[in-house]
């Protein structure tokens, strides 16, 4: 049994190694990959230029003969959004998805080229984000879950690396990226049932509490997800990150172990109230109670209306003279 999970692991590796060198190629007789980007949970990101048009998008790809092949889902998904706007307004931070299907050996989709993640420029940035930053990012943020969640998915991944900011007239604008995760959590006004005794699926370091004990996620974890993303921001590292262990599951129980045993108050020791608020908030919602999305992103407005912030998207990351270098005192 070990040999084989051996042998899998190995085929696994070689798979990601082969989609890590695709530069050059050119896929569907139009769209050539220029340049690697990154690595998404899910596939390889590429720099992509139509050859027909000329114009430059990004192109998620992975082999078709991956354990685990997720792009042609999450290409239906994110067409299934764009196409179901209930006010018939373009869909605002979802990219556009312009094809997704197999080539050759390998299932690609095209999508909008974006700027850099949150995390990049949270690593750019020395890790230090101003606090007026912080509260125009949750807005936008949770406008983003709060529509995903009304076409009745989950995200399940909420972290800063799937959220990245728009490129030329969209540089305002935060993208929610990466729906290889995604799940329905309503069909004709049917939630899913309770469970337990689930896997976790996400990134560990952001997963609520409720995922680390094995409980069918729904709405309420995406949003405590997003307060250890706010914490995270705020501080500069949550309590359990560079956690050593011998594997993964070593590593998931650990993180478990510290998050249940620290307090909602020692967490969001030297946050401002507002985001303590949040957390306990997030923490007492019901397994299919639809969260309050207007009192949430109000909780952040008024106290941006308190510390007199204006709401000008003058970002950390490309304002010159930073106008946010306090340090705030509680």
């Amino acid at each position: 049994m070990q040999q084989q999970t051996n042998n899998n692991t190995q085929i696994q590796t070689q798979i990601q190694q082969d989609t890590n060198n695709l530069e050059g190629r050119i896929f569907c007789e139009q769209y050539k990959l220029i340049q690697k980007l990154g690595n998404g949970a899910f596939g390889v990101i590429y720099k992509t230029i139509d050859l027909q048009s000329n114009k430059e998008y990004a192109c998620k790809i992975e082999r078709s003969d991956t354990r685990h092949p997720q792009i042609i889902y999450e290409g239906k998904l994110i067409n299934y959004l764009h196409n179901n706007s209930r006010d018939n307004k373009p869909v605002q931070g979802i990219p556009q998805c312009y094809y997704f299907g197999q080539s050759e050996n390998y299932n690609l989709m095209i999508i909008d080229l974006l700027g850099l993640s949150l995390e990049s420029l949270f690593v750019q940035n020395k890790k230090v984000f101003s606090l007026k930053t912080i509260l125009m990012l949750a807005d936008q943020m949770l406008h983003r879950i709060e529509f995903l969640h009304s076409r009745n998915f989950l995200h399940r991944d909420i972290k800063p690396d799937n959220f990245l900011i728009g490129a030329g007239d969209s540089k305002e604008i935060v993208f929610m990226i990466d729906y290889g995760l995604a799940k329905r959590y309503q069909k004709n006004n049917q939630h899913i049932p309770y469970k337990d005794g689930k896997n976790l699926t996400g990134t560990a370091r952001y997963a609520s509490i409720n995922t680390h004990v094995g409980i069918e996620q729904s709405r309420r974890d995406d949003l405590e997800s997003l307060a250890y993303l706010f914490i995270y921001f705020l501080k500069g590292q949550l309590p359990w990150q560079n956690i050593r262990a011998k594997d993964k599951k070593e590593k998931y129980e650990q993180i478990k172990v510290k998050k249940l045993g620290i307090s909602s108050e020692e967490l969001c020791k030297g946050c401002p109230d507002q985001f303590l608020t949040y957390l306990n908030y997030t923490k007492n919602l019901k397994f299919e109670e639809k969260p309050n999305y207007t009192s949430c992103r109000q909780l952040f407005k008024n106290f941006m209306a308190q510390q007199k912030y204006s709401h000008d998207y003058n970002w950390d990351w490309y304002s010159q003279q930073k106008n946010d270098k306090e340090v705030f005192y509680l």
